[in-house]
């Protein structure tokens, strides 16, 4: 990503706020996430243990 310029960085606080930017801004603090990663965690599928590719035979 390249560096923000003045211009840019003075723009980006007077650009108005979507609707979904003012939802997840909301949700950020009304939801513990925390706890809720915590309870999800255990029973989340890990990476790493899908199927082994299938060996190609060489003729």
């Amino acid at each position: 990503m390249s560096q923000m310029s003045f211009s840019d960085f003075e723009y980006a606080s007077k650009r108005k706020q979507t609707r979904c930017e003012r939802f997840l801004a909301e949700m950020d603090q009304v939801v513990p996430w925390a706890g809720l990663l915590g309870l999800i965690e255990p029973v989340y599928p890990k990476t790493g243990g899908g199927r082994k590719p299938y060996p190609l035979e060489t003729v």
